[in-house]
Parts: C-alpha cells; sequence; structure tokens
C-alpha cells in the first residue's frame, strides 16, 4: 500500500517537542478576519476550556500527534481515547479491493466516526477518502483523508466543489464515504429515538451517475444524555459539546456492522432517487443490534434418525397404474400429475413422506425423522409429480378438502387450524376450501420453472373436475435460514390485518423504529421487497419462490403464525380466490377448461 506524502516525512523524522505544533487546537483557528473573527479570537481560550477544545489539544501535546502521518495519528488519538473497535474484519470483507464503491455511514458522535471509518478502510484500500466537516480540517495531520464540506451552510462554494470532487474520486475507480446526515445524530421527538437528521441524496445521485456499489454501515452508540438534553433546548449545543463529547468513549466499545453491498442492480428496482435513498438509511438502522432478535436455540434434539431408504418405484407404479382415468390429471414429455389418497396409494404417500423429509431438511426444517409425516398424510389429498424416465416423485402437495374434512370432526380436521384460531367468518368456514400445504421438489428439480409449473397446472386440472373450490388458503414457510430480520419484514409489508384468523403461537420479530416507519410510509412493490431481503440475506437470497407465486396468484396474505409441529417455523397464511387470478395465469393453469370454471355456479 502506497503511502501518502506526510507518511513518507513521519517515518524519517521523529515527532519534536519543542517544535511549534503542525495543529492549532482551538476555536481561534476558524475565526475570520472579521470584527466578529477578532471577538472569537479574544474569547476562544475561554471557550477552548470550557467546551473540552483545550483538553483536546493538551491530548495531542502530550500524545505527541504533531507532524504523524495519517494513519499513525488516527490510531495513537483511538488509543489514547481507549475506544476499540469491532468486527471490523466482517466490514471490509464486504467491499471490493479495488473498483468504484462508496459507503454511506449513519452519524452517532460526530467527529471520532470520521476517523475511525477513515482508519480501517485506509488500511484496506489506499484510495479512501471521506466527505467530513470542515472542522476536521483543525487536524492537519488527516487532513488527507478527507474532502471536507460545510453542513452547516448548504450554499457555500466549499461545498459544490467537494461534491465535484467526491464525483470525480468514485469515478475514478476510489473508495469514498459519505455520512448522508451531515450532522450528529439527535433525538427525534416524533419516534423518541436517536438517530440521524434527514439523509441528503448525494452518495445516490454519485451512485446513478457512476454505476457504483454503496455498502451502508451501521457504527454503534451514541453520545452521552446531557448532550441530547442540551441539544433538545437549542440545536447548537450539540456543535459545541462534540469535543468534550470525545472524552466520554473512554473504554467504550464501537461495533461497525453491515449487511450486503448494493448493486446498481438493486437501485435500479428502485423508481427514484429518494427511495433509494430511503433503502440505504433502512439497510444502515437495521444493524443496530438494540432490535436484533436472534431465533431461539432449538431445545436439545435426540440423534436425528437418517432418513428412509427410498421406496420400490415396481410398488409406485403399481399403485399409478390402478388409479382412476380422472386421477392422472396431466403428462407433460416423460412427466405425469397424479392425485390419490393414502389407502389408494400407500407406497406414493410413503415415498413422498421421505422425500418431505430430505428436502425440508437441507432448509432446516426436517422432523428428525425417517419420513416427515402425520396424521393428516391419511385424510388429505396428495397431487405429485411422477417422472416416468427416473421412475421417481419430483415434487408434490398436500391438499385438504375442507368441506369433506370437517364434516368428519370439524376444525380439527384441518391441518392450519393447529396454528391458527379460525372464527367462523374466516373463508374456510364459509365455502369449500382447498388447504395448500406441505409442498416441496426435489433438489435436483429445484432450478427448474417446469416442476412448479407442472403442480399449478395439476391444481388447474384437478379444480376444473371439481369447480365448486374458488378458493385455495395456506401457508408459506419462511425458513429459519432467513434473518429473523428478514421475516420481520415480510410479515410487516405482506400481512394486511385479517379479521377471522390469529395466530395461536405469535412470531415476535422487532424491528428498528425506521424500519418501520418505511414500511409505514411507503408502498412496498414485490420487486423492491426482494432487494430488501437480497441486502439483509447474508448469502443473497431472494423471498421465497412460493411467495412470489402466490402473489402473482393476487394472494390476500392474513396472518403470520409459528408451526410448533414443524420445528417451530414461521408461517404466513394467505389465500387466493381463483377466478380472481390474472386471466393469463388462469390459462396457464386451466387450458381448455378456464371458460367452464369461471361459468361455474354453486
Amino acid at each position: 500500500m502506497s503511502n501518502s506524502p506526510i507518511e513518507n516525512t513521519s517515518s524519517s523524522i521523529a515527532p519534536s517537542t519543542t517544535a511549534k505544533p503542525l495543529s492549532h487546537i482551538s476555536l481561534a483557528a476558524f475565526a475570520p478576519k472579521t470584527t466578529s473573527g477578532k471577538i472569537l479570537n479574544f474569547f476562544a481560550p475561554i471557550l477552548d476550556r470550557l467546551l473540552g477544545i483545550k483538553k483536546l489539544n493538551n491530548l495531542y501535546r502530550e500524545q505527541q500527534f504533531s507532524g504523524l502521518g495519517k494513519q499513525d495519528f488516527s490510531e495513537q488519538l483511538l488509543a489514547a481515547l481507549e475506544v476499540s473497535i469491532l468486527s471490523t474484519d466482517k466490514i471490509l470483507k464486504k467491499i471490493p479491493k479495488t473498483g468504484k464503491c462508496i459507503v454511506v455511514c449513519n452519524h452517532p458522535y460526530g467527529m471520532v466516526e470520521g476517523v475511525i471509518i477513515a482508519n480501517i478502510l485506509t488500511n484496506y484500500r489506499s484510495d479512501t477518502k471521506v466527505m467530513a466537516n470542515i472542522a476536521l480540517q483543525v487536524f492537519t495531520e488527516i487532513n488527507d483523508y478527507f474532502i471536507f464540506a460545510n453542513p452547516l451552510k448548504p450554499q457555500t462554494a466549499i461545498n459544490s466543489t467537494a461534491i465535484k470532487q467526491c464525483y470525480r474520486h468514485v469515478e475514478n475507480d476510489g473508495l469514498l464515504v459519505i455520512f448522508p446526515a451531515g450532522r450528529v445524530s439527535f433525538y427525534q421527538n416524533e419516534h423518541k429515538i436517536i438517530t440521524d437528521g434527514h439523509w441528503n441524496r448525494l452518495a445516490v445521485n454519485i451512485a446513478t451517475k457512476t454505476q457504483a456499489p454503496i455498502l451502508p454501515i451501521f457504527i454503534s452508540g451514541t453520545n452521552s444524555v446531557l448532550f441530547h438534553r442540551l441539544g433538545r433546548v437549542y440545536y447548537r449545543f450539540r456543535l459545541l459539546m462534540l469535543a468534550r463529547e470525545m472524552f466520554k468513549l473512554q473504554n467504550h466499545q464501537i461495533t461497525l456492522s453491515a449487511n450486503n453491498l448494493i448493486t446498481p442492480k438493486h437501485l435500479q428496482v428502485f423508481s427514484n432517487s429518494d427511495m433509494k435513498n430511503k433503502l440505504l438509511r433502512l439497510q444502515c438502522y437495521l444493524n443496530d443490534q438494540q432490535y436484533f432478535q436472534p431465533w431461539p436455540k432449538d431445545d436439545a434434539k435426540t440423534a436425528i434418525s437418517p432418513v428412509a431408504e427410498k421406496t420400490d418405484s415396481k410398488l409406485i407404479k403399481s399403485e399409478l397404474e390402478k388409479l382412476p382415468e380422472k386421477q392422472h390429471l396431466l403428462t407433460f414429455k416423460n412427466y405425469a400429475v397424479y392425485y390419490g389418497y393414502q389407502r389408494q396409494i400407500p407406497s406414493c404417500v410413503k415415498e413422498i413422506a421421505r422425500l418431505r423429509e430430505l428436502t425440508f431438511r437441507d432448509l432446516d426444517e426436517g422432523s428428525g425423522e425417517p419420513y416427515d409425516t402425520d396424521k393428516f398424510d391419511a385424510t388429505y389429498m396428495h397431487l405429485f409429480i411422477f417422472d416416468h424416465d427416473k421412475n421417481q416423485i419430483t415434487g408434490a402437495y398436500r391438499i385438504g378438502q375442507t368441506d369433506i374434512l370437517q364434516k368428519q370432526g370439524g376444525l380439527a380436521q384441518l391441518y392450519l387450524s393447529q396454528m391458527f384460531n379460525f372464527n367462523n367468518d374466516f373463508i374456510n368456514q364459509q365455502q369449500p376450501c382447498l388447504e395448500m400445504g406441505r409442498s416441496f421438489i426435489i433438489a435436483s428439480e429445484q432450478k427448474s420453472y417446469h416442476s412448479l409449473l407442472l403442480l399449478w397446472q395439476g391444481i388447474g386440472a384437478y379444480v376444473g373436475q371439481n369447480p365448486r373450490y374458488r378458493t385455495f388458503y395456506g401457508t408459506v414457510s419462511l425458513s429459519k435460514q432467513y434473518d429473523p430480520r428478514s421475516v420481520a419484514i415480510m410479515e410487516q409489508i405482506m400481512v394486511k390485518a385479517s379479521a377471522g384468523v390469529t395466530a395461536k403461537t405469535a412470531f415476535t420479530g422487532r424491528l428498528h423504529p425506521e424500519v418501520t416507519q418505511f414500511i409505514e410510509q411507503n408502498t412496498i412493490k414485490l420487486k423492491e421487497l426482494s432487494v430488501i431481503i437480497n441486502a439483509i440475506e447474508e448469502d443473497g437470497k431472494d423471498i421465497p419462490v412460493l411467495l412470489k407465486q402466490y402473489h402473482k396468484l393476487g394472494a390476500n396474505f392474513h396472518c403470520m403464525a409459528i408451526d410448533t409441529n414443524f420445528n417451530q417455523t414461521p408461517g404466513l397464511l394467505l389465500s387466493v380466490h381463483f377466478p380472481s387470478t390474472p386471466k393469463k395465469l388462469l390459462k396457464l393453469y386451466l387450458g381448455d377448461n378456464m371458460a367452464e370454471y369461471l361459468a361455474y355456479k354453486e
């Protein structure tokens, strides 16, 4: 890594205790050559003592900071303040080693975070520049870190120059750091929390123009209670107290945390710069550990049993041959879709239960038993795909016919009654419905679109035979491989509280008030939700494919609950009124039966 000219000088000449200090740390350093400047210069010694600036100057002299290179200066300053920084390695892994990139951060302290970020990122990339408040000009030794601006006077010439420098630096493949608030975080009366003020859109504008990725970083902590109390009396008190606040950080740990790098492709999903800017702020504050609630640890389990051996395909084929013709719903190439009941196809259901266990274990949802099965396998219908070339089942749905099941024993016959309290006005009490659940597609087929399509064409063929079923309902399982924040966001955005149903065991994910406010104030499209989840998930995974599928069908999302019978997995309850599905999809799933199905009257 190349050193700056200052660093080259400091490596060969030891700082002198007798030489005149390089930096003039006093309010007098900012005094303009005017009458008011002369007054400030006169009172500077008193104000320096009162505001903690003299103490900072004493530290500068005692620690012999004068003339140090920028990296040595910043490291010794943090050491003298006894500030330790955590999780830097995790942050650096998310930043490209070369090429254009922007980092945006919240502004909890006002001074020290600029030095922290500059030092850490310069160690990683020597081309780092930080857009910073001109107040940091007082430290001449570290001026090379910064592109200076004056957030208190937006129209001043220095800001126009700074913006041009920022654009140029990123365009030249540099790493740029911006604190979009421009000012230190403060107490927000509206939400009763301490956060940044308004974020300007400079980072988004530069990223859009230069096609640079952006990493939002959250810096933990905040200034003292006194700082925020005085700031509520008069906002300029916050600026005056910044130097004094630095000395309250002694023996303080500051954690840096971030989700994933946000690419230009991600930003393009959002329609305007305001929404793009909100995405950055959202991803920043999602990392506030005060609001992070990890999944509860699973209770100690007995040893997981091996998944059962594959069922003899000859037995399966024999059962399929005996099914009535109407239960062979469709054929596509080597694939066929069937439905049946356990009493008709015991070997098929046995293999379905084995494959469910195999598939669900990959999502940390397996039962741990050789088969994923329960009493409902005996009473529910099984709709599945069979590959005649490979002699194997490749995917299935377990479907409950609510009108038939409830005649056999009421709500207790419905699997989802274990998760939800259904009142008399919920749809499964008002009309014949199909309760959809336990769906899977085997791993080797999951990247293929045709498997899910075949299942839904099979469902379309079934309701074509049984047009009394106008509504489907069920849950989308949100695997615990998802970050709890992702699940909480999906719940907040997708669920519109519905009468007639409540969770027996509610999901209790927490979200930062900033995130809640974002969701309340904006209409979030599904593509935008995908970007939000992509940015949170460490492996970059998207929202569940089934959630997208149901959304395309026009689903209503009613409630979230924990499935205590399915490894404590969160499930998102939804319903689809099939006749209201977009005609293009209805035609795809129902084929020539569409007109007859739509014309059906009870």
